[in-house]
């Protein structure tokens, strides 16, 4: 993967921009107080943008498939499906924990289209096209068909899964710092 090489070029180039890095550094207090933050890097690609959460750092990009993006990280969607799929094998693994179940291993797979709500039988929206999200999970070990209905159940009621699925309030802010 040249993914490493890019993130190396990324930091090396975000170096040399004294003003840009430092004022990074300065909007990430508000991820140490909990924020997600989210910064154009202003030294990659033109959609390249930095996530921090006062711990960790990943890079975003949009896919060659969007005009100008370059593919230097994972997109938006992608991004979303992570947040699904990870809370999705964790709650998972805490059910297995819980009842002392020998799962051995969790993979989740995960893909997002849009589709015509009308070919969506169990759907509200009848008009115009809704978002549809497929989550395929592997559980691996040598379980019984109870214990995989437990799991299931269990990957059912992921936190993040309830929040795209219930109503969901996003509040857009114009601040200055």
């Amino acid at each position: 993967s040249n993914l490493p090489k890019m993130l190396r070029q990324v930091v090396k180039t975000a170096r040399s921009l004294p003003n840009t890095f430092a004022s990074a550094r300065m909007a990430s207090n508000r991820a140490q107080e909990g924020w997600i933050e989210v910064s154009e890097t202003l030294a990659g690609p033109q959609y390249q943008n930095v996530i921090r959460d006062g711990r960790h750092e990943v890079i975003a990009d949009e896919p060659p498939s969007f005009p100008g993006g370059e593919d230097s990280g994972m997109g938006p969607y992608s991004f979303l499906l992570s947040a699904l799929g990870t809370c999705t094998s964790m709650i998972t693994r805490l059910a297995a924990k819980r009842n002392n179940i020998p799962l051995e291993r969790i993979r989740v797979y995960l893909q997002h289209d849009r589709i015509y709500a009308k070919d969506c039988e169990d759907c509200e929206t009848k008009k115009g096209k809704i978002d549809n999200i497929t989550v395929d999970i592997v559980l691996e070990g040598d379980l019984t068909d109870e214990q995989r209905d437990v799991l299931m159940k269990a990957a059912n009621h992921c936190p993040v899964h309830k929040t795209l699925t219930t109503e969901t309030r996003v509040k857009l802010n114009s601040v200055t710092e």
